[in-house]
């Protein structure tokens, strides 16, 4: 891992990357919905096209997301993620929603962690994964590092899943 931080990868980032970080935070957080879709594909590929038909793959998401049942309480963060999600391709708006949707995801990474620290496991792999994800769409363009950034995140849904079955078992 390099030096940088979280926050100075955001503040430095383009709307491509900031529109990915806070597309990847939501998608590791999918876990929290009963049924996870493929809702969030198409605004995926949108990101390669840039400001070119965001808004309305931003539209279709959030109305697949709000439609898809809730597994509990823990799934209104993933809703108020889409629901805060920029229509404008905008920097500065795009920017203050991955840092809102980088907070969440290390939130909900917190509250699943069995040592419930800053810096347990879940939370650490979580803050690891966003510093990667941001870190390759800054060095790379088009479909390659956007391609990488997904499989970082369909990682980290599989991680989220895997403590959201341990939490489930554990309780009486």
């Amino acid at each position: 891992m390099t030096s940088n931080s979280l926050t100075e990868l955001i503040a430095e980032a383009d709307e491509r990357a900031l529109a990915a970080s806070g597309l990847a935070c939501l998608d590791r957080c999918l876990p929290l919905l009963a049924d996870e879709s493929d809702a969030l594909r198409p605004l995926w590929s949108g990101i390669a096209a840039g400001e070119d038909g965001w808004t309305e793959r931003l539209a279709d998401a959030r109305a697949a997301l709000d439609a898809a049942p809730a597994a509990d309480q823990a799934a209104a963060p993933v809703r108020r993620m889409i629901g805060a999600a920029p229509s404008e391709w905008v920097a500065g708006h795009l920017a203050e929603w991955a840092k809102a949707c980088s907070a969440l995801a290390l939130e909900v990474h917190r509250d699943l962690d069995p040592s419930g620290g800053e810096d347990g496991p879940l939370v650490a792999g979580e803050r690891r994964r966003q510093i990667q994800i941001l870190e390759i769409l800054t060095a790379t363009e088009g479909g390659t590092g956007l391609r990488r950034a997904m499989d970082l995140s369909t990682e980290g849904r599989r991680v989220l899943r895997a403590a959201l079955s341990r939490r489930a078992r554990a309780r009486p």
